[in-house]
């Protein structure tokens, strides 16, 4: 394929600025830490520790991140240093956590009951005065969180946790699993200031905050006053790239021990290292394409349904994501419960074609598809790194439009819900996202199809969901829950407010050393306090 071609011919001719982008990320946060006069940590991938309780590990993640806010981000949790009441277990189950059990006592009405050992990093105790502090600056500040967890008053009693809710919630506790939902210590951040305290948060997981520089790296230490049992790391350092050659060249170099969302054609040559393995996790996460509720080009469904059609799902899988994934025909992976068991649509130019020609395009003297002597063009707004494949999609179908006479014109940015957020001059934008991250498809519906919505930055609203909405949120029956779900793709695939692309597979490299982990597909629970190395 062409693209793929295209791709394995930049990589070589940026090989050598790769390598020095390489040694420049790896080098660049020893710096950092002498600058901000923190004692540089030794290579822990690279240099053999002195003693069992001196173990040292290197992860490099995707996402580069600003703030360890923990209502306000993933990485607190995912670095192990914040927790949740519930958790996910191996089976997708919610399970107790920091809390030990919990109840309804009516539908608004949910009463949980926290552990009685557990201290925060600082020494002080956990109670449910703690916890309900917690929440009461959770959704004061994160406005997804509050529209989640719809908390209308909590009540503390010793560790007893009372939680009122506006309306019938029965998937309280499975929204309570998300990472936004971490207590931390809201007397601590009190005492440290916010700002201070968003660089090293207080929580009560294995791992406390040793060191952070922004959109680089985060240092963890074991935490010797944990609840449960001691982490076996001593020190974890959680970097930050964006650059998916890097990561993986840090891997390869073993200077990384886990790297995640490696480059698929890197993955041949990794499998001959025999001190490295490749985790290929089926996940929870979908790309897709968002269109603009308010573009005149795309306002006509006839013309989402073309750009649908000129996605050629079956060559991302092969040739960009090397079999690492699904084709996608909604927002939920076809293999779960609640998800879409319909083929995914195939790549129709003479489909398409004809779309347009009902729509009024017709071909213009330059060649181009034209309605009243305007050429269609669109703006696509992409990703510029994170996950490798994602700058490659948009090219793929700039391609099959391109030969159809559509213009499509790619702008790269970081973080495209930011930017669609905040602009109106664009078409369609690329999106991915966790749609199913607690077992149940509820929350993304939710934040998704509802204005104001925590992944609805275009502001799309489809009224014939509503009602089906208002009963999915109203019924804790899993069976009833998932057919209302299929139901709601079944409105949304009416409406045509997105197109799905794939379900991509998590590639993580892992060293051989490490022992007792594996990546998990909600993506929440990176470091844990059972990873060890050899």
């Amino acid at each position: 394929m062409k693209l793929h071609q295209r791709k394995i011919s930049r990589s070589m001719k940026i090989g050598w600025c790769v390598m020095l982008a390489a040694v420049i990320c790896l080098t660049g946060c020893t710096s950092a830490d002498k600058q901000s006069g923190q004692a540089a940590q030794p290579n822990p991938a690279t240099e053999t520790s002195k003693t069992a309780d001196n173990k040292q590990l290197t992860l490099i993640h995707s996402l580069p991140v600003d703030t360890l806010d923990p209502h306000n981000g993933w990485t607190a949790l995912r670095a192990g240093v914040t927790e949740t009441l519930v958790r996910l277990d191996d089976n997708m189950q919610v399970s107790p956590w920091l809390a030990s059990k919990w109840e309804a006592k009516g539908p608004s009405t949910w009463v949980f009951t926290l552990r009685d050992n557990v201290e925060f990093q600082d020494g002080t105790k956990l109670d449910a005065i703690a916890a309900k502090a917690s929440f009461e600056r959770g959704i004061a500040d994160s406005k997804a969180l509050a529209a989640s967890l719809k908390i209308a008053s909590i009540e503390a009693k010793g560790l007893e946790l009372t939680f009122q809710t506006k309306e019938p919630h029965p998937a309280f506790p499975t929204e309570l699993v998300h990472p936004t939902a971490s207590i931390m210590s809201v007397a601590a951040e009190k005492a440290m200031g916010k700002d201070a305290f968003n660089k090293a948060p207080i929580g009560t997981g294995p791992f406390k905050v040793a060191g952070f520089v922004a959109g680089k790296e985060l240092t963890v230490v074991r935490n010797d006053k944990y609840w449960g049992d001691k982490a076996k790391l001593a020190t974890v350092k959680f970097q930050f790239n964006a650059d998916a050659n890097v990561r993986t060249l840090a891997f390869q170099s073993k200077q990384a021990d886990i790297v995640y969302h490696l480059a698929p054609e890197s993955l041949a040559t990794i499998k001959k290292d025999q001190e490295l393995s490749v985790q290929s996790v089926t996940s929870l996460r979908t790309h897709y394409f968002t269109y603009n509720p308010s573009s005149a080009s795309v306002n006509d469904i006839r013309v989402r349904q073309v750009l649908d059609k000129l996605i050629d799902r079956d060559a991302i899988v092969k040739d960009i994501m090397l079999g690492h994934a699904l084709p996608a025909n909604g927002p939920f992976n076809s293999n779960l419960p609640f998800g879409s068991k319909n083929a995914a649509q195939k790549l129709d130019q003479a489909g398409a074609l004809k779309l347009l020609e009902s729509a009024g395009y017709s071909k213009g003297k330059s060649g181009k598809l034209e309605k009243d002597g305007k050429p269609l063009t669109l703006r696509l707004i992409a990703f510029t790194g994170i996950n490798p494949e994602l700058p490659l999609i948009p090219q793929l179908v700039q391609s099959e439009a391109a030969k159809l006479g559509i213009t499509v014109n790619i702008v790269s940015v970081e973080y495209p819900e930011v930017y669609i957020a905040d602009h109106t001059d664009w078409d369609m934008s690329t999106s991915s996202y966790l749609t199913s991250p607690r077992g149940d498809g509820g929350s993304f519906l939710n934040s998704t199809y509802v204005p104001g919505g925590s992944y609805n930055p275009a502001n799309i609203r489809i009224d014939k969901l509503d009602p089906i909405l208002k009963e999915l949120n109203g019924t804790g029956d899993v069976t009833k829950r998932n057919e209302l779900t299929r139901k709601a793709v079944d409105v949304i695939k009416e409406a045509f407010p997105h197109s799905y692309i794939i379900y991509p597979n998590i590639l993580v490299g892992v060293n051989q050393r490490v022992t007792g982990w594996k990546p998990g597909a909600e993506e929440f629970y990176i470091l844990t306090n059972k990873m060890d190395l050899k």
